[in-house]
């Protein structure tokens, strides 16, 4: 029977429940219970055993059996799944001023998909199974489409995305990953409100994009007769905050960056960024190992988790290593040791590192290594510091260490985490990094930032010494719930329209 054929015979059934005096779009149910909170509570309940406590709910029915005048339905809820024990007799009984052939109306009428609401009393059948043994029922609402035949799941990954909405109905563990997900960032925000930071929001629309290097989206505004960027970064707003005597902001929201998709990125995707006075950026990585270890430990229990088959042991302190260390170690190269770029470039090509041509500095080239040879093998948490001035034009200058800044990113898993600077706070410094940034802009350079004047007017009127904290939640999310894919914990990823499903992602 096609989709069609049964949508068709489903409405049927919409106009039968309608002349039968039943509206199949209800108004309202009130419950007494969840479907968990009864199978905690009645545990212990033997085979054969009913409680006489009357309890209501609701939720959709995931399977039927029928059994001329006896039927069993699976119903699922927000929390769980619970079965119903539906008995001729006793429903007749319990609705016969209601519907005089309520049993049979409900076995007609009624499919997998529709929302129930029942009343009744608590049961454990003789095989074991705990029931709602049901009095009284109300279709609250009409499925007029199947779902999957094997409710259990969905086996196409496209209509999973897609269809998100299928995809929880039968899948319980995407469920689950989105409930973790509302635990993670609920926790996050607990964990810095508890030490006295405050959630200030920024605007998504900006006369100029800063904050990072990503290509940003462009929109229009008819009234003020401007282009406009989505933010690629909270970052620049949230400095004007503790310019202004905050001393200690975030904000987690949407940061929008008009670049490629892979398992790994998505154009739309969520971050904290978080600041503080008079810190830098080791004080970051104490805030960044109690973020994480803190939610892992409330929402998962433990800090030994596994990601895709690897174990990863959260528990701190985590690895500290310099940039340099770590391409040394695992390419022999000391970039520190190179009189000039051409040696660099020429010993970098003999260690296999591709892309050498583009590097126009040695910094560039140090960071092109570790990303080819270094990133994919750092599994257990690791704070990569010390990174190049040229890649780094938010950070401050390290303290003794010329031509690198103060910066560290978190690695877990092979990805980065999470990214934080000793943030640069000396106007003049930061106009000519932005300046450069804006001449690679104007060259062609479609991730370069421009010059906000208004940020560095900000500056120019003082901003105290600050450490700057930012966390990818996707990135969290993916490796507390063990996803593959970016998709996987993204509620509703950006998907291209349905008849291009098989023309290939960008890949970044």
């Amino acid at each position: 029977m096609s989709e069609e054929d049964i949508r068709a015979a489903r409405l049927e059934k919409v106009d039968q429940l309608k002349q039968l005096g039943m509206n199949p779009y209800a108004y309202r149910w009130e419950s007494t219970h969840h479907a968990a909170q009864l199978q905690e509570k009645f545990a212990d309940l033997a085979n054969g055993e009913e409680v006489d406590l009357e309890v209501a709910i609701a939720g959709r029915i995931l399977a039927r059996r029928v059994f001329g005048k006896l039927a069993f339905f699976t119903l699922q809820d927000e929390t769980g799944t619970i079965q119903l024990y539906l008995e001729k007799n006793r429903i007749q009984e319990s609705m016969a001023d209601i519907d005089a052939d309520a049993f049979n109306h409900l076995k007609q009428l009624s499919d997998a998909g529709d929302i129930l609401g029942v009343k009744g009393t608590i049961k454990r059948t003789e095989k074991g199974e705990l029931s709602v043994y049901v009095k009284q029922y109300s279709i609250l609402t009409k499925s007029l489409l199947p779902l999957p035949d094997k409710w259990h799941g969905l086996t196409d990954v496209a209509k999973r995305y897609r269809q998100r909405y299928v995809d929880l109905i039968v899948n319980p563990d995407v469920r689950q990953t989105f409930r973790r997900r509302a635990q993670i960032t609920a926790g996050i925000r607990r964990y810095l409100e508890q030490r006295d930071f405050l959630e200030i929001e920024t605007p998504v629309l900006q006369s100029e994009a800063g904050g990072a290097d990503a290509r940003p989206f462009i929109t229009y505004h008819n009234t003020l007769d401007m282009e406009l960027y989505l933010r690629i970064a909270t970052e620049l707003h949230l400095k004007r905050l503790i310019v202004g005597g905050f001393e200690k902001v975030f904000e987690l929201g949407r940061i929008f960056r008009n670049e490629g998709i892979s398992t790994r990125h998505n154009p739309e995707f969520t971050t904290i960024e978080i600041y503080q006075a008079y810190a830098d950026y080791n004080d970051m990585m104490a805030l960044t190992e109690g973020i994480v270890t803190t939610v892992a430990q409330d929402v998962l229990g433990t800090l030994h988790i596994t990601y895709q088959g690897l174990a990863v042991d959260l528990t701190p302190p985590w690895r500290r290593v310099t940039m340099h260390d770590l391409v040394k170690e695992y390419t022999g190269l000391d970039f520190t040791s190179f009189p000039s770029l051409e040696e660099a470039k020429a010993a970098s090509k003999n260690a296999g590192i591709p892309g050498i041509d583009e590097a126009q500095s040695i910094g560039k080239l140090l960071n092109l290594a570790f990303e080819e040879k270094v990133e994919a093998n750092l599994t257990q948490p690791t704070f990569v510091i010390d990174y190049p001035v040229e890649i780094s034009p938010l950070a401050k200058p390290h303290r003794s260490q010329p031509g690198l800044v103060e910066r560290f990113e978190l690695f877990i898993v092979g990805r980065e985490t999470a990214n934080s600077f000793s943030e640069l706070t000396d106007p003049i410094d930061q106009r000519e990094r932005l300046e450069a940034q804006a001449a690679r802009k104007a060259a062609g350079d479609l991730e370069a930032q421009g010059v906000d004047e208004d940020f560095l007017t900000a500056l120019e009127y003082g901003m105290p010494p600050t450490g700057g904290l930012g966390i990818g939640i996707d990135r969290l999310v993916m490796l507390l719930t063990d996803a593959a894919s970016i998709r996987d914990a993204i509620a509703f990823p950006l998907l291209k329209p349905e008849k291009s499903d098989s023309s290939p992602e960008t890949e970044q």
